[in-house]
């Protein structure tokens, strides 16, 4: 079934070749990344990490050299074997039986000299060059990493419990890193090679990719990826973490629930998407919802949702979307809330708009230490737009924009804490008054380092949106949680 037309396969499909010798010359540099290519244009490499390999239990040693010689034979010897458009076909379990049973017989053909744990090591690795990302398999089903960084081939580094540590995971050679990025990012029709070195993609599961190659990579292909958990957070569970109290998850609630205009303000690796898909829960199934985003992330249930993504330009740099293009779009789209994954320039202001004719509830991040910072941000993004309003008017446009700013920080020892919960009340004079609803406070650290902190209500009894949450008949459980929080 797999072997080529014209010549013989291996394994249990394929008959072995009966006069084949019993070693073969070393394959070329390039033999590794020469079927990326006819890979790319199967089907069977559209769903890869349907059954990742295990996690490794600990540390493996470093290859040697000898590894990846082996490993580049017994990979060329498949290639020429294996027949892609028949294995195309099958189911990714299947696809990778077949390719176990083969590169067995390849091993015993050949008369590699392997223990049964290098074998199986092996037979890993090359599974996961043809069907999955190569040597990112074993990171990627980990469901405890929330970062992956690659610095160049020889290089990998990951975030677990908030600290950064280095991984093990090693590539061949930047050949194959770079080979392995293409594969990602031609999932959503985008490429990354000299012409085009720098790249925004995601993987089928929504994690954001970044791709940053040669030559402004001095030291080789850059490759980030932000992971998103299998299992989504709530609110629930982010109460579970302490990031925020049971009052003030109960808060954050009826505050999507009454169709507050809400802005997520924090730094990088805040979890601003994270708590952006929490509040998105408590949207009613009935709303239609848009989304806008650079790389499609987040991950609405609501039945009623339309997903647009920016497209870059093409190699002659025309045909770019821009998010200022996708927002004006979507207003005509008859939306009831507008969700911007991530507001970074001048549509910072088309957003401000919606949100103040009539598409009350939406959404948005931003990236800003503070809340009375990311005030300051968005009135810089608008001057970057070229607009030349008065900063008095640009002002009252936020003022009478945002209802309610949620920071979200990532203390010095790696955790996630929801820090403010502020709103905007209004303007006096030229400046924008605000009031926090609650924020957290904290006390010290304990002797492993630990950020030990309270939240702590502010004693505000009547929040500005008061008329909204009684018009919502949220009224009577806004009080009940704002006097719960100032008891707690």
């Amino acid at each position: 079934m797999f072997g080529k037309r014209g010549n013989e396969g291996f394994g249990k499909v394929g008959a072995k070749a009966p006069g084949m010798p019993p070693s073969m010359p070393a394959a070329p540099s390039g033999a590794m990344e020469r079927p990326a290519a006819p890979i790319l244009s199967e089907p069977a490499a559209a769903a890869p990490r349907a059954q990742p390999p295990a996690a490794p239990a600990r540390r493996r040693a470093p290859r040697a050299e000898d590894y990846y010689d082996t490993k580049s034979q017994v990979f060329s010897a498949l290639i020429d074997t294996i027949d892609l458009s028949q294995l195309a076909k099958l189911d990714t379990e299947s696809a990778r039986e077949e390719i176990r049973d083969i590169v067995n017989d390849i091993i015993t053909i050949k008369n590699f000299a392997m223990s049964i744990a290098e074998q199986e090591e092996l037979l890993d690795d090359i599974c996961n060059d043809v069907l999955g990302y190569g040597p990112l398999e074993p990171l990627l089903a980990r469901d405890d990493i929330a970062d992956i960084m690659v610095n160049g081939a020889g290089q990998t580094f990951i975030e677990v419990g908030g600290k950064v540590e280095e991984s093990d995971v090693r590539f061949r050679d930047n050949a194959q890193l770079l080979s392995i990025c293409q594969r990602i990012v031609s999932q959503v029709g985008r490429r990354v090679d000299e012409s085009s070195p720098i790249c925004d993609a995601r993987l089928p599961d929504g994690s954001r990719v970044n791709v940053i190659a040669p030559p402004l990579a001095i030291d080789g292909t850059a490759l980030t990826i932000r992971k998103f958990k299998k299992d989504k957070l709530t609110l629930e569970q982010l109460v579970r973490f302490g990031s925020i109290t049971p009052a003030g998850a109960t808060l954050l609630q009826i505050i999507g629930r009454v169709r507050c205009n809400i802005v997520i303000s924090g730094g990088t690796g805040s979890g601003k998407t994270t708590l952006l898909n929490c509040l998105t829960r408590y949207i009613d199934a009935d709303e239609r919802i848009i989304t806008c985003e650079d790389s499609a992330e987040l991950q609405l249930q609501q039945p009623h949702v339309v997903r647009l993504e920016t497209r870059p330009p093409n190699i002659e740099g025309e045909g770019q979307i821009t998010m200022r293009d996708l927002i004006k779009n979507c207003l005509r789209m008859r939306p009831e809330r507008i969700i911007v994954g991530e507001v970074r320039g001048p549509e910072v202001f088309d957003l401000l708009q919606a949100m103040n004719t009539g598409h009350d509830g939406s959404m948005g991040t931003i990236h800003a230490n503070t809340p009375r910072e990311c005030l300051s941000r968005m009135e810089s993004m608008i001057a970057m737009g070229g607009y030349t309003l008065p900063a008095k008017t640009v002002r009252e446009i936020i003022a009478g924009s945002v209802d309610v700013i949620i920071q979200a920080s990532r203390l010095r020892d790696g955790s996630r804490r929801i820090t403010h919960v502020t709103e905007v009340t209004g303007m006096e004079g030229d400046v924008i008054v605000t009031q926090d609803l609650m924020r957290y406070e904290i006390d010290g650290e304990d002797a492993n380092g630990r950020i030990i902190g309270r939240h702590v209500s502010t004693g505000i009894g009547r929040p500005h949106f008061w008329d909204r949450a009684r018009y919502f008949n949220e009224d009577k459980r806004l009080a009940a949680t704002l006097d719960a929080m100032e008891k707690n």
